[in-house]
């Protein structure tokens, strides 16, 4: 477990050596990617999006491709498609972009919501059907799609059910003066990206999800877990709460994170940092929280101050 352990830390220092100034962000990434989950990064163009995340793929040594969404891609270029063999006289079968282990879904609101519609079975079942036959993607598999701000020019929103699908919604953030002068050096050099090395194997990385189901959770966490969720659809300011499927990747999250800090059980501590990646994304304001101008975050930030989180004891 030792050798995990270090590997998953060195995955992490390649990444912020090619990232600057997203530490936490690089933590909850990779926290998602162990827990078997998708992520989604909203921000500006320019912030460092895709280079995240095609730094975990080369660390990470996992099979990678990407997408840049436009209006004009189709279902078939993420699905794949069947094609006539004039030889054999059989249709043969196409693979499109999801056949891999990362795939990189970059400015995925662009994109119509027919061809965003194309992800949804193989985000929640990590599986793809074409004509009837169903084909694995590999594993492991992890959707990271990067979101322009909603109202940003040519976008289209993602539907409540595929923002469900993503563990997480993080967003980066301009870079700090002092960052940003630590960017310009480093790109002096050439590409960052260019510089990360690979840490581990396929084998690897699923070893560690594997520990990662085995992570024990408390009676009393699993209550912690379900108050927040409940917590969320009682608020008056939002239109809707968290869902089903968000608690699950709430304790989901919260195992990664109790793995990366080297335990075997979750603390409450654990899904209080998980829950504001987990959450901001699956919540929606209601109109008076509109009209007075309030934040997610804001929101998110009082449900952990006000919800009563147990004292448990180790295992």
């Amino acid at each position: 477990m030792e050798n995990l352990y270090d590997k998953a830390s060195e995955i992490l220092n390649q990444v912020k050596q090619a990232v600057v100034g997203k530490d936490d962000a690089i933590d909850n990434i990779f926290a998602a990617i162990l827990a078997g989950g998708h992520i989604l990064i909203e921000d500006m163009p320019g912030v460092g999006k895709t280079t995240i995340a095609l730094s975990f793929a080369k660390a990470m040594g996992i099979s990678k491709k990407r997408i840049q969404f436009t209006t004009d891609i189709m279902p078939s270029d993420l699905v794949g498609f069947s094609i006539y063999d004039n030889e054999t006289k059989l249709f043969k079968y196409q693979s499109g972009a999801l056949m891999c282990n990362l795939f990189l879904a970059d400015e995925i609101n662009r994109t119509s919501p027919k061809t965003q519609a194309a992800l949804l079975e193989v985000m929640e079942e990590k599986q793809i059907t074409v004509d009837g036959v169903t084909r694995s993607p590999g594993k492991p598999f992890v959707v990271i799609a990067t979101e322009n701000p909603e109202g940003s020019a040519g976008t289209q929103p993602l539907p409540d059910s595929q923002l469900d699908r993503f563990m997480i919604c993080i967003h980066m953030g301009y870079p700090s003066v002092d960052e940003e002068v630590e960017i310009l050096k480093r790109r002096q050099k050439g590409n960052p990206i260019e510089n990360v090395r690979q840490v581990c194997t396929v084998e690897d990385i699923i070893a560690m999800q594997n520990e990662i189901n085995d992570i024990y959770i408390h009676d009393l966490v699993f209550d912690y877990i379900a108050r927040l969720a409940k917590a969320t659809r009682e608020d008056e300011l939002l239109k809707a709460g968290l869902s089903p499927r968000g608690t699950v990747a709430l304790a989901g999250m919260s195992r990664a994170l109790a793995w990366m800090d080297k335990r075997n059980y979750v603390i409450p501590q654990d899904v209080s940092n998980a829950f504001e990646p987990v959450a901001l994304h699956r919540i929606t304001l209601s109109t008076k929280a509109k009209v007075g101008n309030v934040k997610k975050e804001s929101i998110t930030k009082k449900i952990v101050a006000q919800v009563k989180a147990p004292i448990v004891r180790n295992k």
